[in-house]
Order: structure tokens, then sequence, then C-alpha cells
């Protein structure tokens, strides 16, 4: 997909599973941005990342250059405070295999304590980042990604019942994810009836006009 697509000054952001030496050496050979997370993937990094963050923020930073946003946001039934560190690669005094991360500028720690009515979460992600030593950009492109990440994770589950699927042999869970994904872009697409998701749906599945409709928008996207 990176390939085929122009990324020049945009942001990527991946999960774990994309955080390969290659893929952000190509972000950054197509002149793009990435903020990746880090995790067990690359234990030895994941490792001496999170003990320096560790270290520093018992010493509360003392001595270290850094940038910090602290954000409190409220809604659906609950509170949450998220605190961004960025620090430069630099600080941490060479990190493991360093030079193959291609633009390595910055890594992020970020701290998310959600309140709900019934319990409270407490989440720490670490990041690597081509970008500057800026906690508010670092932190705005990682909460970007995530809340596109839950709004379709919403959708899928509220819409299609995916959590609820029996389907579970061979390729066939793989493959329906797909299709599930298909077809909620699809309706996405197709903007002029003004209803939910739900109804959408329905409305497709009982007016064969309506469905070419969607279809139509999709091909045409």
């Amino acid at each position: 997909l990176l390939e085929l697509i122009d990324i020049s000054g945009a942001i990527i952001t991946i999960d774990a599973m994309g955080t390969q030496t290659e893929i952000v050496r190509l972000i950054r050979q197509k002149k793009g941005d990435y903020v990746v997370a880090l995790k067990n993937n690359h234990p030895t990094l994941y490792n001496q990342v999170k003990d320096w963050f560790e270290t520093a923020k018992t010493q509360d930073f003392l001595g270290i250059e850094m940038s910090y946003d602290f954000r409190t946001e409220k809604g659906h039934h609950r509170l949450e405070t998220r605190k961004v560190w960025a620090v430069s690669v630099a600080q941490l005094g060479g990190l493991y295999k360093q030079e193959q991360w291609a633009g390595l500028r910055t890594i992020v720690m970020v701290e998310r304590v959600r309140h709900l009515w019934n319990k409270t979460t407490h989440e720490v992600q670490f990041y690597l980042s081509s970008l500057p030593v800026d906690a508010q950009l670092n932190g705005r492109a990682i909460r970007q990604h995530w809340s596109i990440e839950n709004q379709v994770d919403w959708s899928l589950d509220v819409t299609f019942n995916e959590d609820k699927s029996r389907i579970r042999s061979l390729n066939s869970p793989q493959n329906f994810a797909l299709v599930r994904r298909i077809a909620l872009n699809a309706v996405n697409q197709e903007t002029t009836l003004q209803r939910s998701l739900r109804q959408k749906i329905k409305r497709a599945a009982m007016n064969n006009d309506y469905m070419m409709q969607i279809l139509k928008c999709f091909c045409q996207a």
C-alpha cells in the first residue's frame, strides 16, 4: 500500500505489527513521517526504552531535555487522562540497532488512565517517531490513530456483531473480516441517505436500487 500512494508530508501511524525497519525505511524514502508503536515484538529495544523511562520518571526527568503534554477528556461515561513525554533519541544514549530505524528522532511514552463507571484502567505505551521532539504533535498523531481504530472496531462490533461471530475455521475468519470491512467502507461512501449504518444496511438488503447506489459510490471512490 505504501508503495502505491503518495505519502509525502504525511504522518503514518502503525500499531506494533507494522513496526518493522523496512516499513519505516520505505516511509522515509517516500518523504513521509512515522509514529509506530513499540511493543514486545522487539523485546530488546522495548525493554531498553521501558527501563530508561521508568528510571527517568522516578527522577522526575531531572537534567533531561524533553517535551511534555497533559490532556483530560470526558465522554461516553468515562474520564480519560493522557500524559505524553517526548525525548530525543540522543537522550537515551544510543538504542539497540538504532541505525536500522531510518529517520528515528524521537521516543515517546504515553500514559493513559481511564475512569469508567465500574473500573479504572491504566496503560503505558511507547512509540518510535521521526517527528520532532514535540509531545503535543506526537500525542495528537497517536490520538487520531486510536480514534479511527476505535470507531471502526465499534462499528464492526455493534453493526456487524463481529465479536459474536462463530466463524473460526481455516481462512474463514480472515476472509469474513475483510468482507465486513469492505462492506463498512462501501456503506460509508454512500452519503445521500442520512441514516445510521444499520438502517442503511437494511435498506440495501430490501432495495436493489439502493444497493446499486452503494456499490456505485464505492467503485467511484
